[in-house]
């Protein structure tokens, strides 16, 4: 661990170093931890105010939380924090990492939804066994695609979608206007739903959106339409959604799942017409650069003590 001669000054506790952020101060009092070893010692958490959770490392940063009694600011790089606000000590600012994943998630969002409509998975098991599978796909082309929670990854997602020639209906908890066309509230989506040919889910996991992709929810999907998960397993009644795959009603494309990891032998790995991606939707070369991005801002931001970014409403038990 990489960390100031003088611990008692080391205000920041950072996965990179403040060379690789870049732009800060010199004399920038840093200790670097990511996640992977075992946690700060004590001396250095008693001065730490600002602390940077190590990119898929929450289990490991959680514990140190309360044993920091200085801490003011804790930075996620991870776009969803449902598995660490409720950690966050009362008086203390949580920020998410809105904007960080939109480019890789899209990537992702976009490339299972093509890979499941033109058959690549089938492609791939027959190109393993020298197997010449050809037939009719269907096409993206033409499709109406339905976002359900129009945040930044979902507009990144229209965005690259777009030059496909589809239509697009955009769902979140309010209605809007938004650049590309208004969004609807998600009180409309009994009537919407029947009308789309893709849905792909971006909402981040809460009380409200927990289960909502539920019996219901699925039944109101036209036959052999498609649900791409690139948000939260939870978000989707992973029950309700295996009968609807075993009738081969409807496919699926999930980067998430409930449980997660999905353990072996659990019926989703074998359900027909599901494309299975293990949660990587944030996780690639697009990550570090805007994620240094993130941190340089925010630091620059709490040094010059100016309002942070991303600020996530904390909400107790």
């Amino acid at each position: 661990m990489d960390r100031p001669a003088d611990q008692s000054a080391a205000r920041f506790l950072l996965p990179y170093p403040a060379s690789d952020v870049g732009g800060l101060p010199l004399d920038l009092p840093v200790t670097v931890w990511d996640g992977g070893s075992g946690p700060p010692d004590a001396e250095s958490l008693a001065a730490v105010e600002f602390f940077v959770i190590p990119y898929g490392r929450t289990d490991a940063a959680v514990p140190i939380l309360a044993s920091a009694p200085r801490l003011r600011v804790v930075q996620s790089l991870s776009a969803g924090v449902d598995d660490l606000a409720t950690f966050v000590p009362t008086g203390v600012t949580l920020c998410n990492a809105r904007g960080v994943h939109d480019t890789s998630t899209a990537e992702l969002a976009v490339s299972l939804a093509l890979a499941s409509l033109r058959g690549i998975p089938d492609f791939v098991r027959g190109q393993d066994v020298e197997e010449w599978r050809t037939g009719y796909r269907p096409s993206l082309a033409d499709r109406t695609v339905m976002l359900v929670g129009y945040g930044s990854i979902a507009a990144a997602i229209e965005d690259r979608i777009a030059p496909f020639e589809c239509a697009f209906l955009r769902v979140a908890r309010r209605a809007r206007s938004a650049p590309r066309g208004p969004v609807h509230p998600l009180d409309e989506l009994p009537e919407l739903l029947p009308q789309a040919d893709v849905v792909i889910l971006t909402v981040p996991l809460t009380e409200e959106t927990r289960g909502l992709v539920d019996a219901r929810f699925l039944a109101l999907m036209p036959d052999r339409s498609l649900l791409v998960n690139v948000s939260r397993g939870a978000v989707v009644d992973t029950d309700a959604l295996l009968a609807e795959l075993m009738a081969g009603r409807l496919h699926a494309a999930l980067d998430v799942t409930d449980p997660e990891p999905l353990p072996p032998g659990h019926p989703l790995w074998h359900a027909p017409h599901t494309l299975i991606s293990p949660h990587v939707g944030g996780n690639s070369s697009a990550f570090l650069p805007r994620a240094l991005r993130l941190i340089r801002t925010q630091i620059l931001h709490h040094l010059a003590e100016e309002p942070l970014e991303n600020v996530v409403p904390t909400r107790k038990p």
